[in-house]
Formats: C-alpha cells, sequence, structure tokens
C-alpha cells in the first residue's frame, strides 16, 4: 500500500496512491489516522477504496494532476547516524583524516530535529545564507499503531511490529552553520532544522518483506543525482543496525508513537556532500547552489526531488555579550 497526503484544486486530500491515482480515505480519515490505527487499519480502509473503484472510479484523481504534500505531518523526527562509510568520509573533512569514534559502535545514535519545517516532494527549498549547503539520502521509518506502541524499552521483536511504512528522507544541511554550532558540543541545530523533505509517499512495511535478509536488513538500492549526475548509491543494508534495533534503542526509558519518523542517517558512498568533500580533501563536489536538483530513488518507493531555490536572509543577532558574573544586584530594582 501507498499513502499520501496530496493539494488539489487548494484543499488537502488523504488517501492510497493505486497505480497512477490518488483516492481519498473514507470519511474525511487523516494519515495521521490511519497511523493510529496500524497496518490492520490500513488494509481495512484499503478495502473499502478498493471496493469504491470497483463501484465508480468517480472518487480518483489522476496522480499526475495533483501536487503532492509531505505524506505525514510527524510526531517528531529522529534521525540517526547508521552507515559507518558516511561516517568515515565527514570525519575525513572534519578531522583531517578518516576516523570511526568507538563509540559509534556502541549504540545507533541520533538527534531530533525539527518537524516544523519539513517540505513537500518538489516543493523548492529556501535555505538560510551558507556557503555548504549539502543533501542527506535517508531512508526513514514510520511509526504506527501495534500493541506494544507508547511503551518504554521494547524488545527488538515488539520494536518491529511498530514500524508502519518507510518513505525517503532529504536531511538538508548547511555544513558550516553545522560545523560552527557543533563546536559547542550541542547540536546539530540551525545547520539542520531549516527543512527535511520527507515523500513521495509512504510504503507500508509489509511491501518490503521481499527485501529483508537473514539478519532484517532491508537490502534495497538507493541513488542521489544533483542535476542528472550520479554522485551517491549505496544499499541501505550497510546499515550497522537493522530498523528494529533503531526502533528499540529509541524507546529505551523513552517512548516512541504513532508518526514519529526514523531517519536511517545518511547513506555511504557519496550519500551527501560532505562525505565526498572529506574523501576529495577539498570542496568536491561543489556545494550546492540556486537552481540546482536534488534527485533521491530508494527501490520499493520512488524518486523524491527537489530544487534549491534563493537563500533566505534572517535579521541577526548579536553575540554574547561577557558578563561580570556577579551575585548580587548593585541597584535597587522595581518589584
Amino acid at each position: 500500500m501507498r499513502i499520501a497526503r496530496w493539494m488539489h484544486d487548494g484543499h488537502v486530500g488523504e488517501g492510497f496512491v493505486i497505480d497512477d491515482r490518488v483516492i481519498a480515505f473514507d470519511d474525511g480519515t487523516s494519515v495521521t489516522e490511519i497511523l493510529a490505527r496500524g497496518l490492520e487499519g490500513a488494509r481495512d480502509a484499503h478495502e473499502l477504496v478498493l471496493h469504491q473503484l470497483r463501484e465508480s472510479d468517480a472518487a480518483a484523481l489522476p496522480l499526475a494532476d495533483v501536487a503532492l504534500l509531505a505524506p505525514l505531518v510527524p510526531a517528531s523526527i529522529r534521525d540517526f547516524v547508521t552507515f559507518e562509510e558516511h561516517v568515515e568520509g565527514v570525519s575525513a573533512g572534519v578531522e583531517g583524516k578518516s576516523h570511526v569514534a568507538p563509540e559509534w559502535y556502541e549504540a545507533p545514535t541520533f538527534y531530533f530535529t525539527n518537524p516544523h519545517t519539513v517540505h513537500a516532494p518538489g516543493q523548492e527549498l529556501r535555505p538560510p545564507v551558507t556557503e555548504r549547503l549539502d543533501f542527506e539520502l535517508e531512508l526513514a521509518a514510520i511509526i504506527g499503531a501495534a500493541p506494544a506502541v507508547g511503551e518504554s524499552n521494547l524488545t527488538v521483536a515488539d520494536a518491529a511490529s511498530v514500524i508502519f511504512g518507510y518513505t525517503i528522507m532529504n536531511d538538508w544541511s548547511a555544513r558550516d552553520l553545522q560545523a560552527r554550532e557543533m563546536q559547542v558540543r550541542l547540536g546539530p541545530a540551525k545547520g539542520k532544522d531549516f527543512g527535511t523533505v520527507l515523500g513521495p509517499w509512504i510504503v507500508t512495511a509489509d511491501e518490503f518483506e521481499q527485501y529483508l535478509d537473514d539478519e532484517g536488513f532491508l537490502q534495497l538500492r538507493a541513488e542521489v543525482r544533483v542535476n542528472g549526475v550520479l554522485l551517491g548509491e549505496d544499499l541501505i543494508a550497510n546499515m550497522g543496525w537493522p530498523f528494529p534495533e533503531l526502533v528499540a534503542y529509541a524507546s529505551r526509558n523513552s517512548r516512541v508513537v504513532p508518526g514519529d519518523v526514523l531517519g536511517s542517517g545518511t547513506v555511504g558512498n557519496g550519500g551527501c556532500l560532505g562525505e565526498l568533500w572529506g574523501r576529495n580533501q577539498g570542496l568536491t563536489p561543489p556545494p550546492l547552489k540556486e537552481g540546482d536538483v536534488v534527485a533521491m530513488s530508494i527501490e520499493g518507493i520512488g524518486d523524491l526531488v527537489n530544487r534549491v531555490g534563493a537563500t533566505q536572509a534572517a535579521p541577526e543577532l548579536p553575540p554574547a555579550r561577557i558578563r561580570t558574573r556577579q551575585r548580587h544586584r548593585t541597584h535597587r530594582g522595581t518589584v
């Protein structure tokens, strides 16, 4: 099953993609509500839509006539870093040599990014002022309802049961902003939170069973092109941990709930420019610029294409003021 959100004639539609058409869920149901019902609920909704199509296709719209939106409104977005090859390349740019910290192997590290700046497939990016704009090709898991969802400390088996489906994720990055703020040992923050693209739709987890290997890794091919030139290609199976283990780790002393998004982290072998800059010891290929078109594809899902627009300057803020660190007021204030 493919699940999408779209805009048509000024109205938002939410439903299934069936062949080359879209058809809305019955009774105005939303993707958020479908995720809260889980895969069984989605199958029931799918049967209703198929029955409706057999009776009449009047409610269906050609896919070519709608503008796709992000396929869900995320409850949260966790972004992992699970590809060893990506870490090797990026560290070569940051540290001058390829290095993977021993701590990387101990647990699947992630950060939270901004669910309020999710972009749609085809939407033009308006990046901050940056000299090093980058893309990041990722596969993202979407959480849906299952008996264990919302509980803490899930087992790997229970974690697998709450994975509703998958979509493509582009984690846009301003590498110069990211490098500065991470010197403070926190972040990434403004180097990342201006835009993440999800799409073109959610493909339910049952569609990927044929791609699972004996260890639970997804044998899916992933590619990224800039202006038609192939820059990166990898197998999702090169992750250090399969997705159920990422979900289980995310739930440690915490919770995952329907609508949560968990990104795989950037694939290796050119999944982002930052890795290539590290390996090439220079800005080759060049950073993204206005007019560049980034096209991502992941087997079993489809294509995600976005264009880089003009930068968007923000009002200036002053730097930190160095304070006296006195501990008591030197004048009487108004109470």
